[in-house]
């Protein structure tokens, strides 16, 4: 019979950033009171599954979030780079509000080409190096789950990937909230759906400008 696997991507948790400013691969970047509670509630929502692997993005924030339900299961966390945040031109600076970065004419040339996009990391990038490691993860957990920590653009690019979707998307409508889970099950090789769940409740994409 063919294996059943589900490999999880979890989104991190709220991150502290009080100058709103977005952070993207900087470091220094934690979570919040209010993120270490998320991340504790995603590890719950895991509790009763099959996991076997876990592995996190390199950057702090990842990290934390994957501690309690690395504490959990009693696993080992790997590291991957390949799911980390994605690259920005931004990176660093106040993108929206009066004082963001697009007000300037200056930086306007950075948005020419929504497709690619020219501010950033390109989209099929994004997505090959995921689905990389997604892969990798799926190889490792075979017939049971596994859980990645990585971040939200990296795992909507991802999702629009393996449904088959255009890459280029309005941010606001990203279905992918703080502490989320994007499962992606899997019949031995072959993809066979994906599944989403929000742990820690829904996300104000407004409200998480450095994400």
């Amino acid at each position: 019979m063919t294996e059943t696997t589900v490999v999880h991507l979890l989104r991190h948790g709220e991150v502290h950033n009080p100058q709103g400013v977005l952070y993207g691969r900087l470091p220094g970047y934690r979570l919040s009171e209010a993120g270490e509670a998320m991340a504790h509630r995603a590890a719950e929502w895991f509790a009763g599954h099959d996991v076997t692997h876990l592995v996190s993005s390199p950057l702090e924030r990842a990290q934390q979030t994957m501690r309690p339900l690395a504490e959990a299961t009693g696993l080992e966390v790997t590291i991957d780079d390949r799911i980390i945040e994605a690259g920005n031109a931004f990176e660093g600076r106040v993108v929206g509000g009066s004082g963001g970065v697009f007000r300037a004419p200056r930086n306007w040339w950075r948005l020419r080409n929504p497709f690619q996009p020219s501010w950033g990391e390109p989209y099929v990038e994004i997505a090959a190096r995921m689905i990389a490691a997604v892969e990798a993860a799926r190889d490792a957990a075979r017939g049971h789950e596994a859980v990645l920590v990585s971040h939200q653009l990296p795992i909507w690019t991802t999702r629009l990937h393996v449904e088959g979707r255009r890459f280029v998307h309005d941010p606001r409508r990203r279905q992918c909230s703080l502490a989320s889970v994007t499962s992606l099950t899997y019949e031995g090789d072959r993809f066979a759906g994906v599944g989403y769940a929000e742990p820690a409740g829904a996300t104000d994409p407004d409200a998480v400008p450095g994400a």
